[in-house]
């Protein structure tokens, strides 16, 4: 558990680690960059670098938490991936459940394998489920969330590296996106991101601009038609299930 820096998160929490690339926007992924340097720092967590692990240990800190929190589940991996037991990802929910006080917003690339287990999962109000978008070729993603029983249904639109026209935002209730950062960031055209914008208006979707991104991410901001993009869902918490 860590505080985090993503803007539309207060916190992350990673029941598994590691992970592998499965499309573009996996090209310059920052948690195996992550994952290599907590590793060499002698992290007991990252001794495997970015193989896929489970951490059964890691299953008890929400728990812990003495306030109501927004937690980004595996920052740091994906818990759709193939490797991860189907056991796991059922003991990560029923924490969750068990934690109707918390918003844990769940992000994968992996929306095939979440659309087959989905209905063997049980999506309390306070699970927010999302998938990954960097382009045209992933939008089928979207396909696959829109049918899930969440309550809320999100998309990350970063790295943004293509256009995204025609967006189908039925049943989707959230859009994040941003521009790749780091030594070799792939150019975002803001024409992308306006076109996003305004279809996300004209659906009524909550639009929230993470970043511009590239090799000076600070520098270039994140502001949009001058001003800050910071929509978020109603977060709605409960002390039971």
């Amino acid at each position: 558990m860590a505080q985090s820096s993503i803007e539309w998160t207060e916190m992350t929490w990673n029941p598994t680690t590691g992970c592998d690339k499965i499309s573009a926007g996996c090209k310059f992924c920052y948690a195996q960059i992550m994952s290599r340097r907590l590793q060499a720092m002698g992290v007991e967590k990252y001794k495997d670098n970015f193989e896929v692990r489970a951490h059964e240990s890691a299953l008890n800190i929400p728990y812990t938490w003495k306030s109501s929190k927004v937690v980004f589940v595996n920052s740091m991996s994906d818990l759709f991936h193939k490797e991860v037991p189907f056991d796991f990802i059922k003991k990560v929910f029923e924490v969750m459940n068990d934690n109707p006080q918390h918003v844990f917003q769940v992000l994968t690339k992996r929306a095939e394998r979440l659309f087959e287990l989905h209905n063997d999962l049980k999506w309390t109000h306070n699970i927010w489920m999302g998938v990954s978008v960097e382009n045209e070729k992933m939008k089928d993603r979207i396909d696959y969330l829109r049918q899930i029983n969440a309550r809320v249904k999100f998309l990350s639109l970063e790295p943004l590296i293509g256009p995204l026209p025609e967006l189908n935002l039925e049943n989707i209730d959230w859009v994040i996106v941003g521009g790749e950062s780091g030594h070799k960031p792939r150019p975002m055209n803001p024409d992308w991101v306006l076109e996003i914008q305004e279809q996300c208006e004209n659906a009524d979707v909550r639009f929230f601009f993470k970043q511009w991104g590239g090799r000076n991410k600070k520098a270039a901001g994140r502001i949009l038609n001058g001003r800050t993009y910071d929509e978020m869902p109603e977060i709605e918490l409960q002390l039971s299930v």
